[in-house]
């Protein structure tokens, strides 16, 4: 699996530039995928903050993840911009039946693919050895283009579930 997305961020973007990431309770077929990529491009080319575009960009990565992203440098975000991205969510959501908002559900790279795991189910998971600190995390609490490109995925024992391990399960 091509983990790569970091050249594919738009680069004039600043490094303290907003970013929301969704992540879907499954992947997107290809035909969806398009679709929402389309309705995802629309919507940046008419974002608007107070009348004023707003610089953004939308990506889906590893047709699962959406992620919006708007410079504030050039135009501030305000609360109705950041409503209209969320109702564009939720359209998304009921357009294809997926969920979108679950922050109890965590991505990980397990054996070459994206497995989600409930956070109530992630002590099982590493106690049956199908986590461990190595196991790549998508850390989807990020809030800024820097950290997009320096912390979304990493090992879970450099996130915050690193807390959450029993010690002997995070190094192997």
């Amino acid at each position: 699996m091509n983990l790569e997305y970091k050249y594919l961020l738009d680069g004039s973007f600043a490094p303290e530039s907003k970013v929301w990431i969704y992540q879907s309770n499954r992947l997107f077929a290809l035909s969806e995928a398009l679709q929402i990529e389309d309705l995802l491009n629309h919507f940046v080319a008419n974002w608007k903050s107070h009348g004023d575009p707003v610089k953004g960009a939308a990506y889906l990565f590893f047709g699962q993840f959406i992620i919006l992203m708007a410079d504030e440098k050039a135009t501030g975000v305000s609360g109705c911009s950041t409503d209209s991205s969320v109702n564009l969510i939720k359209e998304i959501e009921n357009l294809y039946n997926v969920n979108l908002f679950d922050r109890q559900s965590l991505a990980f790279v397990i054996k070459d693919k994206i497995q989600l795991i409930p956070l109530s189910q992630f002590n099982y998971a590493v106690e049956n050895n199908f986590i461990n600190g190595e196991t790549l995390y998508f850390n989807n609490t990020i809030l800024t283009k820097d950290t997009l490109e320096t912390n979304w995925l990493i090992p879970v024992k450099d996130s915050w579930l690193s807390k959450r391990m029993p010690s002997t399960h995070t190094t192997k």
